[in-house]
């Protein structure tokens, strides 16, 4: 299967991670991985109701492009793999891309064209963190209590996501969205030393203060290797206002198709 990929022409992607976090007997430690242009192919995943309702058709991508040795692309970090998909979406049809925003004075939307070359990797202070592991500690400082956690992978993502959906009919009766407690379970590992999945549910449902949460999310998000998705634009009245460029299925489509 892998001589069939690489019939294509190739290209070398480096990771925002730089592999910091993979321990030394992954591939994807390299901080780097080997993707194939999209062909043809690849666009019938794109377009497959099928997958898209399902909401994998992004990691069917993905595991169509990455063709190097030995990677799971379970393990891969959530910043790694949105900044393979940029790297794609560049390689397939070129490095501009139109997407529609919200004018939130106005409320109508726009449309604003960004140059994805020239979005940039997060800055992270690596010398913070040991090589090839992907364990933390972090004291709160409200309680004082001490938070191991770690950073999510695409398996983490996929778990995170099937829970929702388990837990859908009870959102839709109670109406409250439980995203970032269940986020909050599945990155934290250990409250006090104490890895009992029990201790850390109930810690988070009825232990965590906003104040501690804040603080711990704020923590996290510094140490999480990503590519700086955030895109400024010009309102009419001179205002820049910051938004967020969507990596969707339609991502990948030009504006032309």
């Amino acid at each position: 299967m892998a001589e069939e990929k690489r019939q294509f022409p190739t290209e070398i992607i480096d990771l925002p991670s730089k592999g910091h976090f993979y321990p030394s007997d992954n591939p994807l430690s390299s901080g780097q991985v080997e993707i194939k242009y999209m062909t043809a192919k690849e666009e019938d995943i794109l377009t497959s109701s099928s997958l898209i309702q399902k909401g994998v058709v992004l990691d069917k991508l993905l595991e169509a492009l990455v063709v190097s040795e030995g990677v799971n692309l379970d393990d891969i970090l959530i910043g790694d793999k949105n900044a393979i998909m940029v790297a794609s979406r560049v390689l397939a049809y070129g490095k501009e891309y139109t997407f529609e925003f919200q004018d939130p004075n106005s409320g109508e939307k726009r449309e604003e064209t960004v140059d994805l070359t020239k979005l940039k990797d997060k800055e992270i202070d690596f010398s913070k963190v040991e090589k090839g592991k992907n364990e933390f500690e972090f004291e709160l400082p409200n309680t004082k209590r001490k938070i191991t956690f770690k950073l999510l992978t695409q398996r983490d993502e996929k778990q995170i996501d099937n829970e929702l959906k388990a837990m859908k009919k009870f959102t839709k009766e109670s109406g409250i969205d439980p995203e970032i407690t269940t986020r909050l379970k599945s990155s934290i590992v250990a409250v006090d030393g104490d890895r009992e999945r029990a201790t850390i549910n109930n810690f988070v449902d009825n232990e965590f203060l906003s104040v501690d949460s804040f603080a711990y999310r704020i923590y996290l998000t510094s140490l999480t290797p990503d590519i700086n998705l955030s895109h400024y634009v010009e309102l009419d009245d001179g205002d820049v206002q910051e938004v967020a460029v969507p990596v969707t299925a339609t991502f990948f489509w030009p504006s032309t198709v």
